[in-house]
């Protein structure tokens, strides 16, 4: 399969497009895959459907954080390395001095603001973005019966950690589904015959002995190993940071911890700027941006390095029935977060019961995406205004 040539797009419409982007794009990975795809594919016109899906099966391939990579791939795709560049600053530049500011005010006050309302506002709205670019995205993807039978295993597996406690990370299954497809569709793969290196194996991740008190350098250094081994979605880090950080090198507290994380969950763009907040805390300034440069850094190189290999993949027989079978994959990772984020999206503000005004709202935002086509990021702010609202009437 050829791609379609990509229109000539300035450096200007690319810094709007992914600072707005960073600004707007609450929700974690899927989310944000889900905001880009309705920006740039639906309403822009600047990728294929078919090309965005490949860019977002490719980050699967490689370590980060898999919604910035997309971006840094969209940018790369425009305008080579500079665009890889310039977008992956836009989206990730915005969202990290929003936290940094809320990271001062963490530790100067030692609160957090309060943003449950906001929040809750938001969420339904999420659902019904993810809702339909996963649809639109599933009707591209999923071509033929094998792709459609790899796509409802995949959705099992990922499902089943809810019913048995156990749980097959999303990359692998996303892999899993390549290769069988692969085989399937062509047989023994001549990956030799292509001249194509491999995207790359999974590093493994080396525990390391650190003093107390921490240097920049031991930020700058574990953070950057960090952004070199974490596949899948940014939530990963938690459990890196809690094993290390916490309990390894005892940089923070565990409230610390938690109150890192839930500075990166109320501020939009990467999940990954928590560790933005986690180097404020651990070394003032200096340690938020080494640590925010460190953990992010090996997606920009990973990224400019493997992007010239996607279109030669798609020439390749086997890696390009590979690639759609990651696609389907991925379909089905973003079902399976769709359902997990459901169950929290439409809950009452101060409860645990489901929400008629959030059901609602979640609807109307589907409903308007489908009818009239507006832009996601309305729906956004309309969200938040509904629960601000909320919290004044209901607090």
């Amino acid at each position: 399969m050829t791609q379609t040539p990509v229109p000539r797009v300035s450096y200007g419409e690319l810094a709007r497009l992914f600072l707005r982007l960073s600004l707007t794009a609450f929700g974690g990975p899927v989310a944000h895959i889900a905001m880009g795809e309705d920006e740039i594919v639906q309403r822009k016109r600047w990728l294929t459907r078919e090309h965005y899906l490949d860019l977002v099966s490719a980050t699967n391939l490689i370590p980060g954080p898999n919604s910035t990579e997309v971006m840094i791939h969209v940018g790369y795709v425009m305008r080579g390395i500079p665009g890889a560049i310039l977008t992956g600053a836009c989206f990730i530049g915005p969202a990290m001095l929003l936290t940094l500011f809320l990271s001062w005010l963490y530790v100067n006050t030692g609160q957090i603001p309060a943003a449950q309302a906001l929040l809750w506002g938001i969420q339904p709205v999420m659902v019904a973005i993810i809702a339909h670019v996963g649809y639109r995205l599933a009707v591209t993807a999923l071509k033929n019966r094998t792709l459609w039978l790899l796509f409802i295993v995949a959705t099992a597996v990922l499902l089943q950690k809810n019913v048995t406690g156990f749980g097959i990370p999303e990359v692998l299954v996303m892999v899993g589904a390549g290769v069988i497809y692969a085989l399937l569709t062509t047989g023994v793969p001549r990956l030799a015959a292509s001249g194509l290196p491999l995207l790359g194996a999974l590093p493994l991740m080396q525990q390391v002995a650190q003093t107390i008190p921490a240097t920049l350098w031991d930020i700058f250094w574990y953070f950057l190993k960090i952004g070199s081994v974490l596949f899948g979605s940014g939530y990963i880090l938690i459990s890196y940071i809690q094993q290390d950080v916490v309990n390894g090198f005892g940089w923070l507290t565990t409230q610390q911890l938690l109150d890192a994380v839930a500075i990166g969950q109320i501020t939009p763009g990467p999940v990954l700027t928590t560790v933005t907040t986690v180097g404020y805390i651990v070394a003032g300034l200096p340690g938020a941006l080494l640590g925010t440069l460190g953990v992010f850094l090996p997606s920009f190189v990973l990224v400019i390095l493997t992007a010239p290999l996607i279109p030669k993949m798609r020439q390749n027989r086997f890696l390009s029935a590979f690639l759609s079978g990651v696609n389907a994959g991925v379909i089905a990772a973003i079902l399976a977060t769709l359902l997990d984020l459901s169950g929290a999206a439409f809950r009452q503000l101060n409860g645990d019961a489901f929400s008629p005004l959030a059901i609602l709202l979640g609807v109307g935002a589907l409903a308007l995406l489908i009818r009239f086509k507006l832009n996601a990021t309305w729906l956004m702010l309309g969200g938040a205004l509904i629960g601000l609202l909320a919290g004044a009437l209901f607090p």
